[in-house]
């Protein structure tokens, strides 16, 4: 799928799907997005020290990289699945660094050069496995059960396989318990499959521009 580049309006790079009609991130700022959804409603609202995080769509590598930067004196195992990985050329592209933090650039590129299914040693307390695989195919039995769930996958309007109700039965028995799950995501539907799934789920304010997401728990 063709992909172009965009600048979102809190100065960050994402990326634009044409053929979906499709952005990988909030068009009023990805970092702004990321930050409110992932890291203050999903990582610091985790009071483990040494946690996996799995993340459903790796993307462009923000929700990582800002993991990264917010990790504190954690030790964080990070297992993120991407069907369609980006090319040297995209990823090179992208300022996320030069709006996080400038010293983080060398890592990001570390995060996208790494081998595919592989464990990479980021820094000494974050390692990242990055899982070139179809989400609904997935075998969880080789992964450690999650303790944080990114799930950052398109909208169920544009990407419904990702979202059914068998994909997240299976996610939930891999779940710790009182492993949590975050999405930016709101609907309704969404959140009955969920529930229905195993997990406890509530409707948080969303970032600029949405007005709900999901967080959840086993």
């Amino acid at each position: 799928m063709k992909r172009e580049i965009i600048i979102t309006e809190d100065g960050s790079h994402s990326l634009f799907v044409p053929e979906l009609d499709e952005h990988f991130h909030s068009t009023h700022g990805a970092i702004q997005e990321s930050m409110h959804v992932f890291i203050k409603n999903g990582l610091q609202e985790t009071t483990k020290q040494k946690l996996t995080i799995f993340e459903v769509g790796f993307g462009t590598g923000l929700n990582a990289l800002l993991t990264l930067a917010n990790i504190g004196n954690r030790h964080i195992d990070y297992i993120s699945i991407e069907k369609y990985p980006l090319s040297k050329e995209e990823y090179q592209q992208l300022n996320y660094a030069n709006n996080i933090d400038t010293n983080l650039q060398q890592q990001f590129t570390l995060m996208h050069s790494c081998n595919w299914n592989e464990t990479t040693e980021i820094t000494e307390n974050f390692s990242l496995t990055k899982l070139d695989a179809d989400f609904c195919n997935i075998d969880y039995k080789h992964l450690p059960h999650f303790d944080l769930i990114y799930f950052d996958a398109f909208a169920p309007n544009k990407q419904d396989e990702m979202w059914n109700e068998e994909n997240f039965k299976r996610l939930a028995a891999h779940t710790a318990p009182g492993g949590c799950f975050v999405t930016y995501c709101a609907q309704g539907e969404v959140r009955r499959k969920l529930e229905q799934s195993g997990f406890a789920m509530q409707r948080v304010p969303g970032p600029p521009g949405k007005r709900q997401m999901l967080v959840g728990e086993i």
